[in-house]
């Protein structure tokens, strides 16, 4: 089976930093792209950030541009999400994914159906 295990959340103050880390298992984690998404209360879940299967390649939100940085660790199995400068609106339940890319170690996606597997989210809450 395929897991994806989110870490990392918590509670944390506004302007303050949290990282997330997401550990895979049973795949070939270096032939996926990575993404992370979120999810608060009453909304839909949108994109955060992604990561191509090299590494090469990354995409990141503009509403958490200049403040989240995605990363991976081909050797750990393993994708970060480096939040910095948190914001209440931040606050929401971050989940990683993995996309199947085949031929295309560039390629990343924002779209959520392009995503095979996912996580079961970590919580991550921005006090005022």
């Amino acid at each position: 089976q395929v897991h994806l295990v989110e870490s990392g959340g918590g509670l944390v103050q506004a302007g303050g930093s949290l990282r997330l880390s997401c550990a895979a298992s049973g795949l070939t984690f270096s032939t996926y792209a990575m993404g992370w998404f979120r999810q608060a209360p009453g909304k839909e879940r949108e994109f955060v950030a992604a990561i191509s299967s090299s590494g090469d390649s990354t995409s990141v939100a503009d509403s958490v541009k200049g403040r989240f940085t995605i990363s991976r660790d081909n050797t750990k199995n393993t994708v970060y999400l480096q939040m910095n400068i948190l914001k209440p609106e931040d606050t929401a339940v971050y989940s990683c994914a993995a996309d199947m890319t085949y031929d295309r170690s560039n390629y990343v996606s924002a779209r959520g159906q392009a995503y095979d597997y996912w996580g079961q989210g970590t919580q991550v809450t921005v006090s005022s």
